[in-house]
Parts: C-alpha cells; structure tokens; sequence
C-alpha cells in the first residue's frame, strides 16, 4: 500500500531529491505489518548538501530580509494549511506509528494552536536598555536568530515533533535541516511540502531521512550546525552530547523518562484512577512522561491498583484507524520486543500481572504489534521495569507509607521529566511539587500542556525547554551593542 507519492526523496532546498546512494527502505504499519512506502536512506552526504541549503537561506535570498511581521504571518499562514489538511496528517500518523486516529486527529488541533502561539511570539522578541556607569555611554542589547539548526525526532509522535521543532525555527528567522526516525517518517516529510505551501523560502526547512547511525550521527557532529535539537532516548542524548562537541554547539534536549505518578489516600481516588490508565497507558505506553511508576498509600494500594486494572482491561485495542479503538500497536517489531523483554524480566524477578502481561494475537489483532495494558503489583524499585524506561504499556504500582519516603523514592532514578501527586491537602500538594525533582509536576491532573507552558527535564532528562517563550527564546543569541555618544 503506497501513501502518495514523493516520498522516496528527500527535500532538500525546496526540492524533492534522491538519496545520494539511491537507496530506499520500507515504512510498514505496525497494525497489520503491511507496507506503507518506500522512504529515502539518506547518508552524510545528503547531511551535507541540505546544511549547505540551510546555510545559504540563513545568510542570502529572501529569508535574512523577512521582518518579524513576516514570519508571523507565515507561520499563521502554515498554521491554517495544516488545519485544512488535518484529516490527511492525523491518517498519515495513524498508519506509521498505530495511535488511535480520535489521538491523531486531536494532536493536530493542538498543534495548529501550538503554531498559531509560536506566531504571537515571533512578533514580541525584545532587547534590554542598559544603564552603564560611564553617562556618555549608551548600551543596549538585541537578540539574534542564532543560525542554522538541526533536529532529530522521534517516532512516537512524529507530526508534533517536527511541528515542536519548526515552528520556533520559523520564529526566530533560523534554518532547519529535520532528522525524522526511520519508523516514520511520512508526515515529517508532508510537512515540508506544507510549509513551502505556505510560502516558506527554498532551504529554510529540510528534511533527510535515514537511520540514526547514519544520516543521524552525520547531522549530529556536522560543523555546519549551530545549534542541535533532540528528542530521544539518553543513551542517543549523550552521544549527541559527545558528537556536539565539535564546534560546540548549541543543545537543546529532551531525553527519557521514568515519572513517578503518587496518589495519596485523601485524593479523589475515582478521578485518579483514571487519570493514572491515562498516564501510563496514553499511545500504549510510548510517551516520554508517560506516569509507569504508579506509587499508592499502603492502605489503599491493593485496591487502587485493581481498580486501574479493571478501568484498563476495558480499553479497545486494535488498529488504529478505528474511530472505537482506544490503545493501537506498539511501532514496530524491534519494539514489540523490547516490551516483551521487560514483561519477563519483571515476572521472572517477583512480580504479577493484574491485567495484560502477554502479546495480542487472534483474528482481532493478526500480524500486529500489540501488547495490552499491564499492570504490576508485587513490584520493587530495584526491578528493571520500574527502573528503565520501556516505552511500551506496562505499569508498575508500588506501595508507600509516608511523604518523605515516597519523595525519596520518587527521585532515586537518573531521570526527572515529569512526576504526578493525587491529594486533596493544599500544603501536601505544595510540599511533593517543590520535593519532587522534575521538569514538570501535574498536581490532581497528568500530562496536561499548553503553548504557553514551558516543559522539559531535568537530570538525565535533558536541558532546554520546549512550549513556552523559553522554547523561541533558544534559538536567539544576544547581541551587546556600545554606543560612545561623546564623539
């Protein structure tokens, strides 16, 4: 099954080109194992020639000379292109990565919101007025794009990601050469005839797709870049880290996660519960904050971690273009059998499976790479599936006595990107969200953003932010300008 055509090339300054090794893979369903299309297998080479583009657009043609002004009208411009084609780009998600279209189609809501926001900001980016102590001089400070940026993605959400990553591009007057994943690549790659849709100049927006040990690793240490965005797993971030160092430019990083999500006694346990299948289980399991590390107070454990189970054994699982279907595939096979890796480390070590525990197979789920909810009791910290990250649907529920232990306990990982406390006390709420080391903590709620809303990690979870005027802001550097006004 072909999406279109086109998508055997990359685009690079504006242009659809071929892989400079004129090879090709394939991009597969992971609902029915199906093929998709065909996509590029660009290499160094192809990383070279789009940094190239990007670097002439930075600094010649028509993009160095459009105002701010300018670019928020592009950007309102893409925004309402991407509206129109919301259907094809929420489908185009659906059939590469398995998230249930309802999912899809209410990403691309919020990400022509996220779009519209990064064009308010663009127009709002202000200097100092500085006071030196010498009277005679005058001192001001202006902030720059700061040039030619790279991106890697990943393959849980690939249409936010490449929005995430274009959109402060596109604000700030830099350039942008996109790395998608291998395991999905379609709407990266639609994106860009998008953006040159809205009018986007020729270079500004390129996208090489390939493998991460390849056209990743190339882009990764190119000299051509100033600044690098990734979103990944760690052990990918710090080779990024080490490949950067180069001509030290500039990261931005977000990196896995482990979040710890604690309910206490006294919270609306109905509301938490549900929110908690929510958190650990939202696009089965393949989110970087996703809350698998499921703490409950003693008293209440066993019978909260049941009523998760039971909300989530009612979950419809199949593919994703089913409007009913509430959880879809894993992405891949490669990723199946991760998940499955893990399932039997935790069983071999102690714990038990409530709910799931084994792959989906039958006439429902055929060639599919499906694997239900899971929810663990029995578990320990020291487990590896409540110590590493799975991206996969299996929750770890973990009992605790008091405030100051289950804080501890909740910081003894590497990770910290995001964390969830369910309480009905003011103060207690106040306490965990100040104790508790991570980018972001939802209290009562879980995983709620906003355009406006700075998000990001902490610890092995990265550096940087994403959202928020801090995302834009990253991509400028300041300029400090004198003026000797006595000459």
């Amino acid at each position: 099954m072909s999406v279109g055509p086109g998508l055997e090339h990359l685009l690079i300054d504006g242009r659809r080109v071929e892989a400079s090794g004129g090879e090709t893979f394939e991009t597969v369903n992971p609902a029915d194992g199906t093929v998709l299309a065909r996509i590029a297998r660009g290499t160094a080479g192809d990383v070279d020639h789009a940094v190239a583009a990007a670097r002439r657009a930075f600094e010649q043609g028509a993009w160095p000379r459009f105002s701010p002004a300018d670019r928020q009208m592009l950007l309102l411009r893409l925004a309402a292109l991407l509206e129109r084609d919301a259907e094809e780009f929420a489908r185009l998600d659906t059939m590469e990565m398995g998230s249930p279209i309802r999912h899809t189609r209410g990403s691309v809501v919020l990400l022509v919101d996220l779009l519209r926001y990064f064009a308010g900001i663009a127009r709002s980016i202000e200097g100092t007025t500085n006071a030196p102590s010498d009277p005679a001089l005058f001192a001001c400070t202006v902030k720059e794009p700061v040039g030619v940026c790279g991106a890697i993605i990943p393959w849980n959400g690939p249409l936010w990601a490449s929005v995430l990553k274009l959109g402060p591009v596109l604000a700030s007057g830099c350039t942008l050469v996109l790395k998608p994943a291998e395991d999905a690549s379609l709407a990266p790659l639609r994106l860009a005839e998008l953006a040159l849709e809205a009018g986007v100049p020729p270079g500004v927006f390129n996208v090489v797709t390939g493998f991460g040990t390849e056209a990743g690793a190339a882009l990764a240490a190119h000299p051509g870049l100033d600044k690098i965005a990734f979103t990944g797993s760690v052990e990918t971030g710090r080779a990024i880290v080490r490949a950067s160092a180069g001509n030290l430019k500039r990261l931005s990083l977000e990196l896995g996660g482990k979040s710890p999500n604690i309910v206490f006694a006294d919270a609306d346990l109905e509301a938490a519960a549900r929110a908690a299948v929510g958190a650990a289980f939202a696009n089965s399991g393949q989110v970087c904050s996703a809350g698998t590390r499921l703490f409950v107070e003693r008293a209440i454990h066993r019978e909260f971690a049941e009523e998760v189970a039971r909300i989530a054994a009612r979950l419809r699982i199949g593919n994703g273009l089913d409007p009913e279907t509430d959880l879809g595939p894993l992405v891949s096979a490669r990723q199946l059998a991760r998940v499955r890796g893990h399932m039997d480390d935790a069983l071999s070590t102690g714990a038990r499976a409530i709910s799931g525990g084994a792959r989906l197979t039958g006439e429902c789920h055929g060639e599919g790479f499906f694997f239900p909810p899971t929810v663990l009791i029995d578990a320990r910290d020291d487990m590896r599936a409540v110590r590493e990250e799975i991206f996969g649907p299996i929750l770890a529920t973990l009992p605790f006595d008091a405030e100051e232990e289950v804080i501890a306990r909740a910081n003894a990982t590497e990770f910290g990107l995001g964390a969830g406390v369910w309480t009905g006390s003011v103060g207690r709420a106040h306490r965990l969200s100040r104790g508790l080391k991570a980018g972001s903590v939802w209290v009562n709620c879980y995983n709620r953003i906003d355009p406006a809303v700075p998000s990001g990690g902490v610890k092995a979870s990265g550096q940087g932010r994403e959202y928020g005027r801090q995302h834009v802001e990253e991509h400028f550097q300041l300029k400090s300008i004198w003026i000797d006004t006595a000459v």
